[in-house]
Formats: structure tokens, C-alpha cells, sequence
């Protein structure tokens, strides 16, 4: 892949973008389209067109694949989390409104964080299923 220069240099202008724009529509799902399934895809292209264009090997340094796991069970007990969050604070599950003294800023706690552990829950996943179909070896 090293000679592919162009590429190399117009991906690197272009992941840090893509990165952005996964954060922006991560935080902006509360207001319009977009929250974490979308947000969490998105982050998930910019790691696989770095591993497409850099190599395995380079992505896997960054995002291992211990840290995928962690991340893919962090995700789901940060969802898990808010539900049991609210019914401990005697609401229903999932129930935003018991999560801040004012209810409007309990809806709005309680989505940013589903949303979130949502979206790191698909940034994982998407990436390790990159990875299990890339390191596959196809032996003839």
C-alpha cells in the first residue's frame, strides 16, 4: 500500500473529517436526524478506510482487539446502566425524567447517555466485524 500516495494523503485529510462529522451527529441526535446507531457507523468507516488504506496491522495497534470487546461491553452496560439507573431512582425503565432535578434535563441526560453507549456499542461491532472478515487468510 505504500505506493499508493495519493490515496495515503487524501485519507488522512479525510479521517479526521469523517471522525468529526461521527461526533457531531453522535451530539446532534438529540435535536435532528442522527444519535449513536448512525454516529457509532460512521466513526466505524473511519476506522476501516484507515485499515483499508494503512494496513491491519496499523489499525489493530490502535484498536485492538481486547479494546473492541471492552468497548462493545462497555457500550451495552452504559445503556443497561441508565435503565437501572432510573428504576433505582424510582422511575420506570429508561425513564429520563428521574435523572436531574427537572425533568426536561433528565430526558435530555438520559438520552446523550443511551445515545452514547449506543454509539460505542456500533463503532465496536462494525469495526470487529472489519476485523474478523480482513485477518481472514484465504489459503489455496
Amino acid at each position: 500500500m505504500t505506493s499508493h500516495v495519493i490515496l495515503r494523503a487524501l485519507s488522512k485529510l479525510l479521517i479526521p473529517l469523517i471522525m468529526l462529522f461521527a461526533l457531531y451527529v453522535q451530539f446532534h441526535g438529540d435535536y435532528g436526524p442522527g444519535g449513536g446507531f448512525q454516529a457509532g457507523v460512521i466513526f466505524a468507516a473511519g476506522i476501516i478506510l484507515y485499515g483499508l488504506v494503512f494496513g491491519l496491522d496499523s489499525v489493530e495497534r490502535i484498536f485492538t482487539p481486547r479494546l473492541l470487546q471492552v468497548l462493545m461491553s462497555f457500550g451495552v452496560l452504559l445503556y443497561g446502566g441508565v435503565g437501572l439507573a432510573t428504576i433505582l431512582l424510582g422511575g420506570n425503565f429508561l425513564d429520563y425524567d428521574v435523572l436531574a432535578h427537572d425533568p426536561v434535563h433528565g430526558q435530555h441526560l438520559g438520552i446523550l447517555l443511551v445515545e452514547l453507549g449506543v454509539g460505542i456499542t456500533v463503532t465496536a461491532v462494525m469495526s470487529m466485524v472489519f476485523f474478523m472478515f480482513a485477518g481472514r487468510r484465504q489459503d489455496i
